[in-house]
């Protein structure tokens, strides 16, 4: 959990610096985009689980 906190303060760090230099922020600026994010780390870790229990 320590570190989900501190990633959500580095972000926050990061996206007020880009405000502040007015720059494109770097992420995707919509939800289909942070979605599509979750989807490929569930992804991942489908694959990571699927070698884990069917090819020893």
């Amino acid at each position: 959990m320590k570190l989900v906190i501190l990633s959500l303060i580095t972000g926050a760090a990061v996206g007020i610096i880009f405000a502040l230099f007015k720059l494109p922020i770097p992420a995707p600026p919509a939800l289909s985009g942070i979605a599509g994010i979750v989807g490929i780390y569930i992804g991942y870790q489908l694959y990571q689980w699927a070698l884990s229990h069917f090819i020893r």
